[in-house]
Formats: C-alpha cells, structure tokens, sequence
C-alpha cells in the first residue's frame, strides 16, 4: 500500500492547521470558525511547536488561507446553486460545518481529489462520526485522466447551474493544464460560477512575505510538486476570457481585507501574494 493510500496530503493538512490556528491564536472575530480539519488530521499535541505553524511568521499566511475559504462559502450561499464542486479538495470541511445548506437548497457538494488522500479522509470521517451523507460526493479522480468524466459519473448535472472552486491549486498546474481545467468549466450552464486562487510571482508581494513564499517555492520543489504558475492580475484575466468566460473578475487583498478584516489591528490581513479570480461563462 501506498504512502497515499494511508495519509492526507501534507499541503492539505498545513492548510487545515492554519484555519486551526486562526481560531485558536487570533482574537475574535474570527473570519472563519474550522477546527475539524484539524481533528481529521490529528496531528499530535505539539503541532503548534511546528516551524510552519510559527504564531508571528504566519499571521498574514493564514488570513490568506481563511479568507480565500470564506470568500467561496459565501459565495456558495450567496448564488444558491445546488452544485457545489470542490477540486483539490483536501481536507476541506464546509460539508461538515454547513449541513444547513444542503438542508435548505438541496446542496449536494461534490469533493475532487486524488484517490488515496481522498480514500484516508473517507475514513476520517467515519471514525469522527461524521459519515459522509448522500448529499456528499466523494470524487477520486486522476487529475491527468478523464476527472470531469468521473465527476459526471458521481451525479454532477453540467446543465445545471454550479459553483466551481479551486483553492490552492493553479501553482502546482502548467498555464496549459490551468486553461484545459478552465475550458471545462466555461462550458457550464448560464449561472454557473467558477472561482480561483492564484498565486503572484514574488516579486509582487509584500517584502516581509517574500522570505516564506520563497520557502514554500523550495519546499514544493523539493517534496517533487514544484510550483509550475504564477499570474498577475492582468494574466489570468486574459487566460479566463481566452478559455471562453464572458465575465471575469479580479478580487484583490484589498477587498479581502475591507471584506473580512476592517478595524483589526493586531496585524491579521492577508497577504497580496495569493489573490482571487472569479469567472462566469
């Protein structure tokens, strides 16, 4: 058996501490309230004592995490779609912390990710007594195969309206990979949403984040999944309306920040280096 037959992918457990942390490091109001990918990922008592869970060193890295992650919630309830597409989900939990939705609309949400991590956090959720409802669709996919073909097959309805997310994704993807996944996606219903994180190169962050995106740059090379793309703005743009997106719209740090973090001052915004694209065929 596989190391990924057995384990969550290491990418996706930081990212589900870093939500952890925010709720337990940050003063109230917490943009984002999210200790169970924390408790999927049981990391062990000194998981705050690790060199990337450093309280000082990850103030801006996390809010980036937790409002990229609300941004798409809202967005979810806001369009009140019945579709809810998660590629790379990771250890994602809105299913977990937001069964009212799928109570209220029908929401049915649909999880993408590789078979083994996903196979892992399937039985996560049944030894935590969440289970993993009807309404839940678990995806495994090769991302090099036939993956829409696998999420036709577990009940999404490409006629019917969906919003489509991909958080913490595009880095690890070619400027062409990201164009086919974006293709996919315009060709949705009329009222469909897609919405993506990308990340800036480094020059364009702020100078006190260049240090820890350079470490991740290194890490990933080194753990074998090196960063593969980086956009301004004004690229991705181009590549969404190129990939046949009618409408498409940049959301900067700066409506991140106005948006979740007006009048904190304890230093808790995100960072400019990663940012929004929202797109609608």
């Amino acid at each position: 058996m596989t190391q990924d037959a057995v384990a969550a992918d290491h990418t996706a457990v930081r990212v589900a501490l870093w939500r952890a942390l925010h709720v337990r490091a940050d003063p109230a109001p917490h943009v984002l309230e999210d200790e169970i990918g924390l408790w999927l990922a049981e990391p062990g008592e000194g998981w705050r004592d690790r060199p990337d869970m450093d309280v000082d060193a990850t103030r801006r890295t996390r809010a980036s995490i937790v409002a990229r992650t609300r941004f798409v919630e809202d967005l979810v309830v806001e369009r009140g779609v019945e579709q809810y597409v998660v590629l790379g989900a990771g250890l994602d939990t809105f299913a977990q912390r937001r069964p009212e939705a799928a109570a209220e609309r029908a929401l049915r949400v649909f999880e993408v990710d590789r078979p083994g991590p996903q196979a892992w956090k399937r039985r996560r959720l049944e030894q935590l007594g969440f289970g993993v409802p009807d309404w839940l669709r678990l995806v495994p996919v090769d991302f090099e195969g036939d993956w829409w073909g696998r999420l036709a097959e577990a009940g999404f309805d490409p006629v019917r309206p969906a919003v489509v997310a991909s958080t913490g994704v595009t880095m690890y993807l070619t400027r062409e990979a990201n164009a086919a996944t974006f293709r996919l996606v315009a060709g949705l219903a009329a009222g469909s949403v897609f919405v993506t994180t990308f990340l800036r190169p480094p020059e364009d962050v702020e100078a006190e984040q260049r240090p820890q995106l350079e470490a991740a740059v290194a890490g990933a090379r080194a753990a074998g999944t090196p960063f593969l793309s980086f956009f301004r703005p004004a690229e991705i743009l181009a590549l969404a309306r190129a990939s046949g997106f009618r409408e498409v719209r940049h959301v900067p740090v700066e409506e991140l920040d106005r948006r979740y973090f007006a009048g904190r001052t304890d230093g808790v915004r995100p960072s400019r280096g990663e940012e929004l694209l929202v797109a609608a065929g």
